[in-house]
């Protein structure tokens, strides 16, 4: 089952660039990692300290090793060194998956009925 991990995380909004910059080893690394399907540090650009993290993985087992390995470590550690403020995290387990959009390019929130 798909898993999802969305967080948010504050910085010192004077450093946030420099972390994100000095980031990109580590969110490489952990986007190489087998089973990553997206693993994103993204800038919000309505919150000077806020970053959004979006991540993607293609099992519970995939998830796991990168929590014990050390591109998480590394990124822990290099993100905790610019003002961190606050940072908040969830996990979803994907159960149903579909596009957004119809075959009429309409957009929906429904899911097609299991076949």
């Amino acid at each position: 089952m798909k898993i999802i991990v969305e967080a948010k995380v504050d910085l010192d909004p004077a450093r946030r660039a420099e972390a994100l910059e000095g980031a990109r080893g580590w969110i490489a690394g952990a986007q190489a990692q087998p089973g990553c399907l997206g693993y994103f540090w993204t800038a919000d650009p309505h919150d000077p300290a806020r970053v959004h993290v979006f991540e993607e993985w293609a099992s519970a087992e995939a998830l796991a090793s990168h929590l014990a390995g050390p591109q998480y470590r590394g990124m822990l550690a290099h993100i905790s060194g610019f003002g961190l403020t606050h940072a908040a995290s969830r996990k979803f387990a994907v159960a149903q998956e579909a596009a957004v959009y119809d075959a009429a390019g309409v957009a929906t929130a429904q899911f097609p009925a299991a076949d």
